[in-house]
């Protein structure tokens, strides 16, 4: 009987449906394990072979915890609100709801064709208002909490009102806005309504505020930094601009010591850790006020080199700094102007990444140093960022390079207040000896007593204080896009109000383009039907806008962030209308326990995803503040591509072996023209693109001969190998066991076809051990020692493999255990029933079939785990060396357990012996049980 896995395959993938075999419940009966992938965005293009990666070795581990006695749930859903459906909308018309379901169904036929044990009843969706609703509650939430420092958690805003009512806002030690004015009592109990919520907006964990965003004109939206790639967008390739936005943005930065505190206590890779340590960027200091001359305005920076403070000898704001328009003189407004409106055309990474140019102008103004009182030239230069501290620094270029870069550029004086010291890293790693000249009362100093000195003599003056510095900033969380969830939220007298959970969700309204409006509003100014009735609680259209009753609402959308940073809780009730979930399925449910996913999403998702939970964790909703104990990054499949070598300036085409002979330009072409020798048929090339179509070709030996180069598998470098054409022409389970069998999960590893064959001749050869000819042919007859051993060896080195998520050589492991049994003619149940659930977790259609031959009427997947038992691995023989005098003669197969004497009797009678004896009577017979035998002559 042939391993017809086409059928195998389609048949177990339906009965798993229909069975709904890996459905989980919430069952306290048994121990929990949640397993989880990142949750794909469902594009247009579908999967390539690179993205089941992580799927796999997801299903794997959660297919062996079942087999261990968990209830495992395993969920899959779609983060499908994104701009790529959006920009289609535009380029097409087509609503988006309608390319996501699209995609959506594609992604769905693809993942079930790999035979994945997703638990498919709790799927979600992003874009579905019955999972958005859930998105706009915890915005909700946030709008109506504020965070406490003395309490270090997040407290509802009632709490805070009812201290301001009792109290005013003195004592209160709230992490908010730093334009807060203090007030009593008695002030705010007199405030108008506009008034309390213009001051409660400065403490909310989610506000308005103008924010300086990356501004991209061409589509009309914000965009993140990591939307952002050499200064212009991601999608589209078009130019990024900075500029000042109202947005909502999210007070992350409440929680950056807890986000960094919270690290030590999770399961990922070191490497994640430290991206997100550095983007919290925690750094220890002072912070200093500097008074400009000639104006009322004063410059707050941080540094943590306060000790340097005599070093000073000037500043620099960044452009977008608010007081750059103040305090520059007529002088150098034209210059400055021009300046501010350049860096506004580069993003803020490209500003970071560029540490070689230096660039600035002098804005005629001085600021007055704290002790000194002489004059500090203030600049501006794009390499300080608005966002990051306080957008301003003060530039000490004795102990800086890029300061000391900067002033000689410029000609700058450039005091050296460490002349005669030591400045290098190790020298200040000693912070007791290190030694600070040439400043003051800070003069003979050790780094560390100049440290605090210069901040207990700054606190004496009013002109800084010691502090805590953080790098994180408050994440903008307004996108001026259509297919985004919206904001639950319509503004009365310009003051935002939020929509009661009971007649949530706001969903999508229909709109005509997808464009922003001509007069620069977002897509959803161009909706009619977009007004809040609150009198009757529901949307009406904007020609009834009165404000009295009817007001307009928000027409931002939120980021892509928003549901992803809190799906992984959704899984656990999907279905649950009065609630995001309820109590009793997020106690049971916990956390995740296995998370898989890219490292790419380090300071994104995965950072936001975190702050949520943590959130949600002061708020009694999640009984945990880390949402996956455990996280391990898939390293990437890597895709072969195909290049062709064009003679330069022709269309003229030369074949690999004798491109040197000319000079060419290379091409890269569909990887699915090309053969396993690497060989083109031009004709077919001629027939891809409309540029190859006059192509002329130069051949080597009569054929045409591609190069071939590792890299990442994308559509642009038409390296992409679909899974459907795999699974078609080798299996689901070949697919799977490849994917494996490439190399450990976390690295990156290069495809290639042809080496599929390898594991799919496995199959048919495991296959081939359950069968003898066109007959199942397994017997209960009493297994062998030998396939005893071989069973339990790839038992314990199998179980380890996947304990550790070594999948890769549990595959080998399969391998030989395969070809042992095959040269034992072991076709015993005692030994192949227990492989075959060994199996299950990588070929799972396969096992499922063998299992049903075996004549089991359900399904493998709960079937427990083979228990390796050691006994099976002690040798119960020994192969002794024989020697005579000291020289090994030849070597004899003795059972373990004889005593001395039988094993002497064994040799003395064996015909060898009594060969190299000869007639002679040894002297003696040295004899150490388990290792050798002497003949003394």
């Amino acid at each position: 009987m042939s391993y017809d896995f086409n059928t195998i395959e389609a048949n177990w993938q339906k009965y798993w449906a229909e069975k709904a075999t890996f459905n989980a419940e919430n069952n306290r009966e048994k121990p929990k394990y949640y397993v989880l992938d990142m949750f794909p965005y469902p594009s247009g293009a579908g999967l390539h072979v690179g993205h089941p990666l992580g799927y796999i070795a997801s299903d794997i581990y959660a297919r062996y915890k079942r087999h261990k006695g968990f209830n495992v749930l395993h969920p899959q859903g779609y983060d499908s609100f994104g701009l790529p459906a959006e920009q289609y909308a535009i380029q097409t018309g087509q609503h988006p709801a309608i390319t996501t379901r699209e995609n959506i169904a594609r992604y769905r036929e693809q993942l079930d064709k790999i035979g994945f044990s997703f638990d498919w009843s709790r799927e979600v969706k992003t874009s579905d208002p019955k999972f958005y609703k859930w998105t706009q509650w915890i915005f909700i939430e946030l709008f109506n909490s504020w965070y406490d420092k003395d309490a270090d958690k997040a407290r509802v805003i009632t709490d805070l009102e009812a201290i301001f009512t009792k109290e005013g806002n003195a004592n209160v030690n709230a992490v908010c806005d730093e334009d807060v004015e203090p007030f009593t009592a008695e002030g705010w109990n007199g405030f108008s309504s506009k008034e309390k919520q213009e001051v409660l907006l400065k403490y909310r964990l989610t506000y308005l505020a103008e924010t300086e965003v990356n501004w991209c004109p061409q589509l009309g939206t914000v965009l993140a930094n990591d939307e952002i790639v050499n200064g212009v967008s991601e999608r589209g390739g078009y130019p990024v601009v900075r500029k000042k936005m109202t947005q909502w943005s999210m007070r992350i930065s409440a929680y950056a010591q807890r986000l960094l505190d919270g690290l030590d206590t999770i399961d990922w890779p070191q490497p994640l850790k430290d991206s997100q340590t550095n983007w919290i960027g925690r750094s220890q200091g002072a912070s200093v006020t500097f008074n400009v001359k000639d104006h009322e305005a004063t410059i707050e920076v941080f540094t943590t080199r306060p000790d340097t403070i005599f070093g000073v000898s000037f500043m620099t704001l960044a452009p977008e700094h608010e007081l750059v328009q103040k305090i520059t003189t007529s002088e150098q407004k034209e210059e400055v102007q021009a300046y501010v409106e350049a860096t506004a055309k580069r993003s803020e990474r490209e500003r970071m990444a560029d540490v070689k140019t230096i660039s600035g102008v002098f804005t005629g103004a001085y600021a007055e140093h704290p002790f000194t009182k002489e004059p500090v030239p203030i600049w501006i230069g794009d390499y300080v960022l608005a966002g990051y501290g306080t957008g301003a620094v003060m530039a000490v270029p004795c102990g800086d390079q890029r300061d000391y870069d900067f002033a000689k550029y410029f000609e700058i004086d450039i005091p050296n207040i460490f002349e005669g010291v030591d400045i290098s890293e190790e020298a200040f790693a000693d912070k007791e000896n290190t030694i600070i000249a040439n400043s003051d009362f800070l003069n003979g100093l050790s780094y560390k007593k100049a440290t605090k000195t210069a901040i207990f003599e700054l606190e004496k003056i009013g002109q800084g204080e010691g502090k805590i510095n953080y790098r994180l900033r408050d994440a903008v969380f307004s996108r001026q896009r259509y297919w985004g969830e919206p904001f639950p939220v319509y503004y009365v007298d310009g003051m935002p109000q939020m929509i009661d959970v009971a007649h949530l969700p706001i969903a999508l309204p229909e709109v005509e383009k997808y464009l922003p409006t001509e007069t620069g509003e977002p897509p959803l100014g161009r909706a009619t039907v977009w007004a809040w009735d609150a009198k009757n609680n529901k949307v009406v259209s904007n020609d009834l806008i009165d404000d009295t009753n009817v007001f307009p609402l928000e027409l931002n959308t939120m980021p892509g962030w928003a549901g992803s940073s809190y799906y992984f809780n959704r899984y656990m009730d999907p279905h649950n209308v009065d609630e995001v979930f309820s109590k009793e399925a997020i106690n049971y449910w916990k956390e995740v326990d296995l998370y898989i996913g890219g490292s790419e999403h380090a300071t994104g998702h995965l950072l936001y995803a975190r702050f949520w939970q943590k959130f949600l964790f002061d708020r009694g909703v999640v009984p945990v503040d880390e949402f996956a104990k455990k996280l391990i990054n898939q390293g990437m499949i890597l895709g072969t591509s195909a290049i062709v070598y064009r003679i330069s300036g022709s269309n003229t085409y030369v074949s690999k072996g004798i491109k040197d002979e000319y000079e060419t330009e290379e091409l890269r072409v569909d990887v699915n023209m090309i053969n396993a020798s690497d060989e083109l048929i031009p004709e077919e090339l001629m027939s891809w693109q409309p540029q190859f179509k006059d192509a002329e070709f130069i051949l080597e030996d009569g054929k045409f001969i591609v190069g071939r180069e590792v890299e990442k598998m994308s559509k642009r470098w038409y390296n992409v190998v679909n899974p459907d054409g795999i699974c078609e022409q080798y299996g689901a389970d070949s697919l799977r066991l490849y994917e494996m069998f490439l190399g450990p999960l976390e690295q990156a590893k290069p495809w290639n076809t042809a080496g599929i064959t390898g594991v799919h001749s496995f199959l048919k050869k495991l296959w081939k051990l359950y069968h003898n000819g066109d007959v199942f042919d397994v017997t209960d007859e009493a297994p062998t020692k030998d396939s005893l051993k071989t069973l339990h060896k790839t038992i314990k080195k199998v179980e380890e493999d996947i304990e550790n998520f070594s999948f890769n050589t549990s595959v080998s492991t399969f391998m030989i255990a395969v070809n042992e049994l095959t040269a034992q003619k072991c076709n015993s149940r005692v030994i192949l029933e227990p492989l075959t659930i060994l199996v299950s977790p990588y070929a799972p259609h396969i096992a499922e079939e063998l299992w049903q031959k075996l004549g089991h009427s359900e399904s493998i997947a709960t079937e427990a785990f083979p228990i390796f038992e050691e006994k099976h691995l002690v040798e119960s023989t020994k192969q002794y060396p024989i020697s005579f005098n000291g020289k090994t003669r030849f070597t004899l197969e003795l059972s373990l357990d004889l005593s001395k004497d039988e094993i002497e009797a064994e040799v003395m009678g064996h015909e060898k012996t009594k060969q190299q004896l000869d007639g002679r009577t040894p002297k003696k017979v040295i004899v150490v049980p388990g290792k050798i035998v002497n003949v003394v002559g």
